[in-house]
């Protein structure tokens, strides 16, 4: 049986579908600038598009379920292979997934003129073929490991299906079941994975410049700490906002602030790439402790403005964090960042602190305007600045 790289160096065809991860993070990212530019207009009062859903869940769902299932096929679509030894998806396979989620994407933008079910069906078929491809892929190559990946897709998949179901019956689906169960699975995901490769990266990138003080091991402590985590999510699902969740969350986020501090983030400055992923991780903590301070009243404007700090800032920081690089390395690249990529994450990350001021204010509409605008131009910087590193072929793999 061929390996994962000999299947890929046998596609002849366009080098952007040599791996997953190259389509959809180019495309989730061309996403991320087209729907927050959308958003912007609808959240102005102009009906630019034919949307057949409330603007303020359209905007959740192009987030939550268009560009996170994108980024999170991209992930996985390239890390599977490696976990079981079995061949990827790569070439018309590859394309025919991404071409499914386009589908879906325009399916939502013109969901006024299609029947409900069409667009619910449209949208839900790619998170289904998705998950049971994955599913697939771990069961038959034995992963076992990895099954909770699995389950956390298949609870992604339901709650995509529960958000449509609440909108399309004229729920207020962006503060609805769907959306606080997608958001809480995107948030475990990130302490999980974030968990295991935040502190590895940094404690490689430390240990090949002579540094003897580590990050500490994952162990029984980040263990402990991931229970409390997944419980805290649960009851935010499922009593918001009741004062022993927001006491929960809130101590729930100190917890993970003292994982955070525990793998020396702030000894990584000298390298933007390395820094970015603690910072990142960072958005996790804090949003739990934003939620709690909403809550008790210490922070105005409700749920929309603290849960933005999970949303633009721990789920878009991360994936940033997480493209830029994972992008280099299966490209050949030396993994270092340009003082362009620097401005790509100062933009995001001043973008998400002016989306959570903005609410506080009242939805003062320059701030948003501004977040927004920082939002469009960190995609966009993405975009034209990895376009040849996601779309050329691969270079000889450098040493880190």
């Amino acid at each position: 049986m061929a390996s994962s790289a000999e299947q890929m160096r046998a596609w002849q065809g366009p080098a952007l579908l040599s791996y997953g991860y190259r389509p959809f993070f180019l495309f989730a990212s061309i996403w991320a600038v087209f729907s927050l530019f959308i958003w912007i207009f609808l959240f102005s009062g102009k009906d630019v598009l034919a949307i057949g859903i409330d603007p303020f869940s359209w905007h959740a769902h192009s987030f939550l379920f268009g560009y996170l299932w994108a980024v999170i096929a991209g992930f996985l679509m390239t890390a599977v292979p490696n976990w079981t030894g079995r061949l990827p998806i790569v070439g018309w396979p590859l394309l025919g997934l991404v071409s499914i989620w386009l589908i879906g994407r325009i399916a939502m933008v013109l969901s006024s003129d299609l029947p409900a079910t069409v667009t619910v069906g449209l949208d839900l078929l790619f998170p289904l073929l998705f998950t049971i491809a994955i599913g697939r892929e771990i069961i038959y190559g034995k992963n076992w490991r990895n099954l909770k990946v699995l389950i956390l897709l298949v609870l992604l998949f339901c709650a995509n299906l529960i958000f449509d179901c609440e909108a399309f019956n004229g729920v207020y689906a962006a503060d609805g079941y769907g959306a606080r169960l997608a958001l809480a699975i995107a948030v475990f995901l990130i302490a999980i994975i974030g968990g295991r490769i935040v502190p590895s990266f940094t404690r490689n990138w430390l240990a090949k410049r002579g540094e003897t003080k580590l990050p500490a091991p994952h162990g029984r402590v980040d263990q402990t700490i991931m229970i409390f985590t997944a419980i805290c999510l649960v009851l935010w699902i499922v009593f918001p906002d009741t004062g022993i969740t927001a006491l929960l969350c809130g101590l729930c986020g100190i917890a993970n602030l003292y994982r955070l501090q525990r793998w020396r983030g702030l000894a990584t400055l000298k390298e933007p790439l390395v820094f970015v992923l603690h910072v990142g991780f960072l958005f996790i903590p804090l949003g739990f402790i934003a939620l709690a301070l909403g809550t008790f009243g210490i922070i105005p404007g409700g749920r929309a403005p603290v849960q933005h700090l999970w949303m633009a800032g721990g789920i878009g920081m991360m994936t940033m964090a997480v493209m830029t690089r994972a992008s280099l390395g299966h490209a050949g690249r030396p993994l270092t960042v340009s003082w362009p990529v620097v401005l790509v994450y100062l933009a995001l990350f001043l973008s998400v602190w002016l989306r959570l001021f903005a609410g506080i204010a009242n939805n003062n509409l320059p701030t948003l305007h501004l977040a927004g605008t920082l939002w469009i131009l960190a995609f966009l910087g993405f975009v034209v600045l990895y376009w040849n590193v996601l779309t050329k072929p691969r270079k000889p793999r450098v040493p880190n």
